[in-house]
């Protein structure tokens, strides 16, 4: 399939890339950045004026929308907020705008979305039929996101919010953040440390990714989550064991609010989600478990 990806850069994109290219798919990434084209893949300039990326995308089977300022960075301060929401609504609209000016159009759009859109909570459990949505500055910006892409159906294209929990990687993401306060013997639990956390390896988000587009009987939310959440002490304790560090220093709530401010709430609150979407329909994860994804990327 030829497929189309906007946000390939990011490290969910990358590992995506690698994944498709060893199926044999033609890869074309849409890049605000001058890049050579490979023989393997196809960069194309967008989101600038007097540009129409459509005129050399030609036919294209899949779009898969990842593009948008990462939360991971930055303080949220309110000019870096809205950096965060912009950038999401002018690559989508743009997306939009090229999927329908294609002569021959995709099957299917993908679009990133997250499980900040669920309220935060100790102990609701949720799953792709829950409505409630959160009130907060994520739980806006991801529902005005999925609004946003929602107008592709409108062209009959099949449409899918890919919902990302918390992605673990390597050496990108949030779990670098998270294990350096033990990699300096200072591991400890964060505020509570009943907060959920709702986690993925990012071999498994890509996988994700891959299998909602041949999958024809998948549209609207998809949560991409691993099916064992933990709870932010545990999070800690497997963290500690698997980098055989001690997890003894608590961090208390107010201490976090005071050094991230906004940001803190992206480890002083969580949702405990399922991913009934992907589970029911045959999905394998090569990480259920914590502990093994751990293992692998920090072993």
């Amino acid at each position: 399939m030829k497929i189309v990806i906007a946000g390939g850069s990011g490290f969910i994109g990358r590992k995506l890339i690698n994944l498709l290219l060893n199926e044999n798919h033609e890869v074309v990434v849409l890049t605000r950045k001058e890049k050579s084209s490979s023989s393997q893949v196809q960069y194309i300039k967008w989101l600038e004026e007097g540009i129409f990326p459509e005129k050399e995308i030609q036919k294209a089977d899949v779009i898969i929308n990842l593009a948008g300022t990462s939360i991971n960075d930055g303080r949220w301060t309110p000019k870096h907020q809205n950096e965060i929401y912009e950038s999401r609504m002018t690559s989508t609209d743009e997306l939009i705008r090229i999927t329908a000016a294609l002569p021959e159009k995709p099957f299917v759009f993908i679009n990133a979305s997250a499980i900040g859109i669920y309220p935060s909570s100790f102990s609701e459990v949720y799953t792709e039929k829950s409505k409630l949505v959160a009130d907060d500055f994520l739980g806006k910006t991801v529902h005005d996101w999925e609004r946003k892409a929602e107008r592709v159906k409108e062209l009959g294209i099949r449409t899918v919010y890919l919902r990302f929990g918390v992605v673990l990687g390597e050496d990108s993401g949030a779990l670098p953040l998270m294990v350096l306060p033990y990699k300096m013997y200072m591991g400890g639990t964060l505020g509570s440390g009943r907060q959920w956390v709702s986690w993925i390896h990012v071999d498994d988000a890509a996988r994700a990714i891959i299998f909602s587009l041949e999958n024809s009987e998948l549209s609207g939310p998809v949560n991409v989550t691993a099916p064992n959440p933990q709870q932010m002490k545990e999070f800690g304790q497997t963290i500690a064991s698997v980098t055989r560090r001690p997890h003894w220093l608590p961090v208390p709530e107010v201490a976090l609010k005071m050094i991230l401010r906004r940001k803190s709430s992206l480890v002083l609150e969580g949702q405990h989600v399922l991913p009934e979407v992907l589970s029911h329909a045959g999905f394998k994860f090569q990480f259920p478990t914590l502990e093994p994804a751990l293992r692998d990327l920090l072993g």
